[in-house]
């Protein structure tokens, strides 16, 4: 009769188990809801930064040599679009003659235009665009990964911008802002990949903004840094 007892109360036991709900798991942020709350996040801080200038500082350095660094402010104009200014004129490179002069300059033609094209890449990624996020989303794209429970998640975004390429954001949970991102992508094919890595800051009102991003580009040696400081309402 106990052996009886003991059996039923097993199996009684198990049911509420089987059927409990999973408190785990409804802990767990759902991708599609953090989708939408990161965009939420950027559409809200892209609106709130037309409000401000800033200074934004470019190095670039190629095997471990700074090849060139400018300051632009930056600021959007009255239609919309984000204006640059040259504060800083990078200084110019004595002239080779010659035909080692010609094959220098050759050489640091393409170096040049690698160097655009590099930077160019970090405009396409940083900060996040919210129309490849969504489209991502809608096929299917995206993993959440929980990377410190309850308090921040990493969302991974694969074939953002080019295919076999990913966007990871790293975000608050409790806030819902982004405050990290790194890519990894490529630029003329995937024999040649370039690392990036981002990191958001948050101005005194909550606005969050790209505060540096680094790209590593080792077939080519290069290092570009771009840093964004001093920001400032406008008119201030």
């Amino acid at each position: 009769m106990r052996t009886h007892k003991c059996t039923l109360f097993a199996a009684a036991l198990a049911a509420v188990i089987l059927t409990a709900p999973d408190f785990s798991i409804a802990q767990q942020p759902a991708a599609a809801e953090r989708v939408a709350a990161l965009k939420a996040s950027l559409a809200a801080s892209q609106a709130a930064l037309r409000q401000y200038e800033w200074i934004e500082t470019t190095v670039v350095v190629v095997k471990d040599e700074e090849k060139s660094r400018k300051q632009e402010r930056c600021y959007y104009g009255a239609d919309g679009k984000l204006t640059k200014v040259l504060l800083t004129q990078p200084a110019p490179e004595p002239q080779k003659r010659g035909l080692r002069g010609k094959i220098a300059e050759s050489k640091k033609e393409e170096m040049a235009d690698y160097m655009h094209e590099a930077v160019t890449l970090i405009r396409q990624y940083v900060p996040p665009d919210q129309a490849r996020i969504q489209a991502v989303k809608d096929a299917g794209k995206v993993s959440i990964q929980l990377t410190d429970p309850g308090k921040r998640a990493r969302l991974t975004f694969s074939d953002y911008l080019k295919s076999g390429d990913s966007l990871a954001v790293d975000m608050d949970l409790t806030s819902n802002l982004p405050v990290a991102a790194n890519v990894n992508s490529y630029l003329d094919s995937q024999k040649e990949p370039v690392m990036l890595s981002v990191k958001f800051g948050i101005l005194n009102d909550g606005i969050t903004y790209v505060s540096g991003a680094i790209l590593d580009a080792p077939g080519k040696s290069l290092k570009v840094t771009i840093e964004n400081s001093g920001y400032r309402k406008m008119g201030q």
